[in-house]
């Protein structure tokens, strides 16, 4: 189950270095990071904050999980720190999504020799259709929750690889949220479906939804199809004007972590209303909208049903 890389000099000499500048840092100003801690159970260092949330759920109080990236990051661009690579030098296991949905990490993991799972193994993935991306495995496969439950299983057993006495703890938790996943699932689904024919599109800005909108029935157009540095060419601006005029689309939206700007384009050529923000590739704090999986979720599918039928305040 697990992937292991050797950890090579060039490795051990960054960490080394971030180590030792973290040190003199604290020493200079009194206050520094905590190198050290009383907490002996294992680490879990997850790449981004839904996958985080979802493996805590798993884990449960027998281990310490913890994400790359912070709350509101964008994940696919992200540029590792040398504390991230101090964190993933001595973390237990390293979670990513697989999918090519981490651009960064497998140059972040090539000499690091800590055991690594891919949470999506199994799934079975939607190809993007468009642009240079086409052909390519869409990475957003948690955006259903069916899905995610095959993350469950495989979290379940690489964290009992990793602490077998949590065996019977682990398929415990697991087996609790996969049925609040179902939960979840059917409560989206339901929702969606009932949206009426002409009003079934979910235009966004990126092409984040594949997986929500076969689970529903929706029909999914988006300005780009993944996220990166040079985003909405005047081709998928036109593209995204042309479908929402054609289909008479109510409203549009775009992603937590990017620009809603383009999207406003789209708005000012259609007259189409900005239906809201959806989160996909992160969670936000504790005290925002979707503290959990099954709170971005929910909220997605609340935002999409309000905007596409103008019930939204």
């Amino acid at each position: 189950m697990f992937r292991r890389a050797d950890a090579g000099p060039g490795w051990r000499r960054l960490v080394v270095a971030a180590a030792v500048a973290t040190t003199v840092v604290a020493t200079l100003t009194g206050c520094g990071e905590v190198l050290t801690s009383d907490d002996d159970r294992p680490v879990v260092l997850t790449t981004f904050t839904v996958l985080a949330d979802v493996a805590s759920n798993v884990a449960g109080d027998r281990l310490a999980v913890e994400s790359i990236t912070k709350p509101g990051a964008e994940i696919h661009g992200y540029e590792p720190t040398p504390g991230d690579m101090r964190r993933a030098a001595s973390a237990d296991m390293i979670v990513d999504n697989g999918l090519n949905l981490e651009a960064w990490f497998e140059q972040f993991v090539h000499e690091l020799h800590r055991p690594r799972i891919v949470a999506s193994e199994g799934i079975e993935p939607i190809d993007i259709a468009a642009d240079a991306y086409a052909g390519k495995p869409n990475p957003h496969a948690w955006m259903s929750p069916v899905n995610v439950q095959v993350y469950v299983d495989n979290l379940v057993t690489a964290f009992t690889e990793l602490d077998p006495d949590g065996a019977a703890e682990f398929a415990a938790n697991g087996a609790a949220y996969k049925q609040q996943l179902q939960q979840v699932q059917d409560e989206m689904t339901t929702r969606l479906e009932a949206l009426p024919e002409r009003q079934r599109a979910l235009v966004t800005c990126e092409g984040a939804f594949s997986y929500l909108a076969r689970d529903a029935g929706l029909t999914e157009r988006y300005i780009w199809p993944v996220n990166a540095e040079q985003q909405a060419t005047p081709q998928q601006l036109t593209a995204a004007i042309e479908f929402v005029k054609a289909n008479d689309v109510p409203a549009v939206f775009c992603e937590s972590t990017v620009s809603d700007a383009p999207m406003q384009q789209v708005v000012s050529a259609t007259g189409a209303r900005f239906g809201g923000t959806l989160y996909v590739d992160s969670l936000s704090d504790a005290d925002g909208p979707v503290p959990t999986y099954l709170d971005l979720i929910r909220h997605d599918a609340d935002t999409i049903v309000a905007a596409l039928t103008g019930s939204a305040s």
